[in-house]
């Protein structure tokens, strides 16, 4: 186990560094700088001052020196400022993750308890009429795309019936609830969003995962013995087809903390991936590089959580020989 992990550590740390070069050198290549946005704002900053500030911040440098700068300093710790919000980049990334985690892990929760239980009855009722109705909403749901989904939340919730705040993460001003509840009422409506827009692919694959273990051989002898319908399913065929669903999980997991942009963006939600979009639009160097590695880290470490899962299920499998 233990050869096993450090494997994987330093695999990821290799993928982390190739990415780093990747992603410097693909926001380095964009038109402008930080000194040519500063210029378009203020066009009475001279020459000689824009020369001065591209000495200063380094702007001058080749990339991969300016990249192995950075790298120099990130590797103790130092990840240098944000140049949109004036801060550390670690700050705003917290603040970032924070908001993220409040949103996505209760979203994530929620879409499996509902997917789970509907995509095994899918299975166990297929080409029925209620696995073809459980399968015409979960295409709905697949198909219908965020910002539209968002716009009739927005629309009904708070528009219409003015039931819940339209967006953000807290209300303006003075606030007759608690900080807490404020903030709750905030996340329900970006939160419905992503429970809607993500169950329908994971009861589409429960439902697939079932399916391809229905017929196996220990079911038909677990059928046999006498045991009831609800313990085949849950003690056995389910358990059976939990990789599947595993390695699916974790790569929606790994990628929700950088793919909730457009609904985190329709509801004004200061969460990582409208954190990184406009890092990226701004051309906010330190942030949107520091932000789109923290990403891939996230899927790296739901990938690794996911082969931990596998052997935890299954003992038959092991890590390199290792139990």
């Amino acid at each position: 186990m233990l050869s096993f992990l450090t494997r994987r550590i330093l695999g990821a740390l290799t993928v982390l560094l190739l990415m780093s070069a990747i992603i410097y050198g693909l926001i380095g290549l964009m038109p402008g700088d930080p000194v040519d946005l500063l210029i378009s704002a203020d066009p009475e900053i001279s020459s000689a001052e824009a020369e001065r500030l591209r000495l200063r911040y380094g702007l001058d440098q080749p990339l991969y020196a300016r990249y192995a700068r950075w790298l120099g300093a990130a590797v103790q710790g130092d990840f240098g400022y944000s140049r949109l919000f004036g801060q550390p980049v670690l700050t705003i990334i917290t603040n970032a993750i924070s908001n993220s985690f409040w949103l996505l892990v209760p979203a994530f929760i929620l879409a499996l308890l509902v997917a789970l239980p509907l995509g095994v009855l899918a299975a166990i009722r297929a080409n029925r009429m209620i696995d073809y109705t459980i399968s015409l909403v979960s295409f709905a749901g697949i198909s219908v795309p965020p910002f539209w989904l968002a716009l009739m939340l927005i629309l009904l919730f708070a528009v219409n019936w003015q039931l819940l705040p339209a967006g953000g993460i807290e209300s303006l001003g003075a606030s007759d609830l608690p900080v807490w509840l404020d903030r709750a009422q905030h996340l329900v409506l970006p939160t419905l969003c992503l429970i809607l827009l993500s169950v329908g692919g994971y009861i589409r694959f429960v439902r697939g995962a079932m399916l391809d273990i229905m017929d196996d051989d220990h079911l038909r002898v677990a059928r046999a013995k006498g045991l009831s319908q609800a313990r085949v399913l849950w003690r056995h065929a389910l358990p059976n087809a939990a990789p599947t669903i595993i390695t699916i999980v974790a790569l929606n997991f790994g990628a929700l903390f950088s793919g909730a942009l457009i609904t985190e963006t329709m509801f004004a939600y200061p969460g990582l991936g409208q954190t990184i979009y406009g890092a990226i639009e701004g051309n906010d160097y330190n942030l949107a590089l520091v932000g789109l590695l923290l990403a891939t880290a996230m899927v790296l470490a739901a990938n690794l959580l996911a082969d931990l899962l596998y052997a935890v299920i299954d003992p038959r499998i092991t890590f390199g020989g290792e139990a």
